[in-house]
C-alpha cells in the first residue's frame, strides 16, 4: 500500500483504517521519563505486544535509545523480543509456568517470581544447570494479586536463586495524595529489609512522578505509549498514535429517522449521517455507541447510534464540507487515548490494548 497525503492525513490506500505509530515519540518519553527518575534506570514495559502498539518494533527502538531492561507478562511475549534487545534483562512479570524454566535459561530470560513454589522450582533449575540463576522477587505489598506474602518472606531464599532486584506493584500511584501509597513503602522498607544491598524496583508510569518513590529501577508501561501518567493535569507525555477511519458513505436523514441497530439515536434536525470504516471488530469499544466522537478538520462528529462490528457512524450535519472518502480522526492531537477511555468507560491501556490487527499500521522511525 502507498502512503499518501491527503487532507492533511497520511493515509494508505485502499486501507478503511489506519493506525499511525510514532517510535520517536515512545522513545522521547522514555528519555523524558529517565531523566525524572533520578535515582535508577526505566524499564520498557512491552507486555500485550507493547500495549497494542507491536513489540516487535517498539523494544527494539527503545533499545536503539539506551533501554536496557524489558518486562513482558508472558514468556511468550519474552521470547518474541529476546533476539532484538540481545544486552538487555528482559523478565517475565506473570511468574515461572512450571515445565518452562529451560526455556527461560536457554534464552537469558528473567523469571518474576512471587511465590515460595515458584521460588523452589527456580532453585531445582538451577541445581540441574549447576549454577544460581537470576531472578526478580515480587514482594506484594497492597495488590492482593501475585507476589510474596510476607509469611513467605520468612523463610531464607533458596541458594540457586540469584536476586537481581526486589519489586513491588503500586495499587494507586495515579493518585498522589492516596494514602495506600505510603502504606505500601512502608511494607516495601520492612521486607527489603531481608535483603540488605539488593536493588529495588518500585515505581510504575504513575510512580515516577510520585515524589520519594524512586529505586534503582522504574518500570515504565503506558506512559510510553502516551497515557496520561497524572490523571487531572497536564499530560507530560508525548502522544504516540494517531487512528483515523475512512468515511464509506455520507447520506441525508429526515428528523426522526433512526440510525444503526435496534434504533438507540434518531436524528431531532435534518441531519448528515457519515459511515466510517471502524467497529468493534477492530478494537473501537461498544461501549462509546451515542457517548463516542470522531474529528474532521480540527473539529468533533459525535458517535451517533451503535457501534458495530465494522462500522461506526457519525453526525455530520456540522461538516458541510465532509464527503465520501475523507479520512476521521478517532485517536490523535485533537482526541488522546485517555479522551476515549472516558467516552468508553474505562482507561488508556484498555483502549491502545483493543486496537485490532486489520489497521494499516504505519510505524515512524525513531530519530
Amino acid at each position: 500500500m502507498t502512503e499518501v497525503v491527503r487532507r492533511h492525513t497520511i493515509v494508505a490506500e485502499p486501507a478503511g483504517a489506519v493506525l499511525d505509530i510514532d517510535l520517536g515519540a515512545i522513545t522521547a518519553n522514555w528519555r523524558n521519563l529517565s531523566a525524572r527518575h533520578e535515582t535508577g534506570a526505566v524499564a520498557g514495559v512491552v507486555k500485550a505486544d507493547a500495549y497494542g502498539l507491536g513489540a516487535d518494533a517498539v523494544a527494539p527502538a527503545l533499545y536503539a535509545a539506551g533501554c536496557r531492561h524489558f518486562f513482558t507478562a508472558l514468556r511468550d511475549e519474552a521470547l518474541a523480543i529476546r533476539a532484538l534487545v540481545p544486552e538487555a534483562m528482559v523478565a517475565v512479570l506473570n511468574g515461572l509456568f512450571p515445565g518452562t524454566e529451560a526455556d527461560y535459561i536457554a534464552n537469558q530470560i528473567v523469571p518474576v517470581l512471587g511465590s515460595r513454589a515458584e521460588m523452589e522450582a527456580w532453585d531445582a533449575a538451577a541445581g540441574r544447570a549447576g549454577r544460581a540463576l537470576p531472578a526478580i522477587l515480587h514482594i506484594d505489598t497492597g495488590m492482593a494479586r501475585l507476589g510474596l506474602t510476607p509469611d513467605e518472606l520468612e523463610a531464607p531464599v533458596p541458594d540457586g536463586v540469584l536476586v537481581l532486584y526486589v519489586m513491588t506493584h503500586l495499587v494507586s500511584s495515579e493518585r498522589p495524595d492516596d494514602p495506600l501509597n505510603a502504606e505500601q513503602k512502608r511494607r516495601f522498607a520492612a521486607c527489603c529489609a531481608r535483603f540488605p544491598g539488593v536493588p529495588r524496583s518500585v515505581a510504575n508510569s504513575s510512580g515516577i512522578f510520585l515524589r520519594g518513590f524512586g529505586s534503582e529501577l522504574a518500570r515504565a508501561g503506558a506512559a510510553l505509549y502516551g497515557i496520561n501518567p497524572t490523571p487531572g493535569r497536564d499530560n507530560p507525555m508525548r502522544q504516540v498514535v494517531r487512528l483515523v477511519a475512512r468515511v464509506l458513505a455520507v447520506r441525508d436523514i429526515l428528523p426522526g429517522q433512526s440510525v444503526g441497530y435496534n434504533a438507540t439515536w434518531r436524528a431531532a434536525r435534518p441531519s448528515r449521517i457519515a459511515t466510517a470504516a471502524i467497529g468493534y471488530a477492530d478494537g473501537w469499544m461498544r461501549s462509546q455507541s451515542n457517548r463516542g466522537a470522531a474529528v474532521f478538520d480540527g473539529r468533533p462528529l459525535p458517535l451517533v447510534g451503535r457501534v458495530s462490528m465494522d462500522l461506526a457512524t457519525f453526525d455530520a450535519t456540522d461538516h458541510p464540507g465532509l464527503r465520501q472518502g475523507d479520512w476521521l480522526e478517532l485517536i490523535g492531537p485533537h482526541r488522546t487515548p485517555d479522551d476515549v477511555a472516558e467516552a468508553a468507560g474505562t482507561n488508556g491501556y484498555e483502549v491502545l490494548t483493543s486496537l485490532g490487527r486489520r489497521f494499516h499500521r504505519v510505524y515512524r522511525p525513531a530519530a
